[in-house]
């Protein structure tokens, strides 16, 4: 298992568009991808997981994966993040 904190820079957080995107990057790993926000754990494959954190511009969360390809995964979740996500 490994995890890693990341700060949201999307000017209006995880909203539809970048929740996709992010769920689309996570889908392509066969670990269990989550994320810790607010005490509460997301399934970073799942959109409606992602939109219920409800995480905005400059919130911190901690992504953890597990797995195979775990180390793959979250260098490319956090490569996602800190681009942009499409934005």
């Amino acid at each position: 298992m490994v995890s890693r904190k990341v700060v949201i820079k999307n000017p209006t957080g995880l909203h539809l568009r970048p929740a996709g995107i992010l769920c689309k990057e996570a889908m392509q790993y066969k670990s269990l991808i989550t994320f810790n926000f607010h005490d509460n754990t997301a399934n970073a494959k799942s959109v409606l997981s992602v939109l219920g954190a409800c995480v905005k511009c400059g919130d911190e969360v901690e992504f953890v994966c597990e797995g195979d390809d775990e180390e793959e995964a979250l260098d490319a979740l956090v490569a996602a993040i800190e681009s942009g996500l499409g934005e």
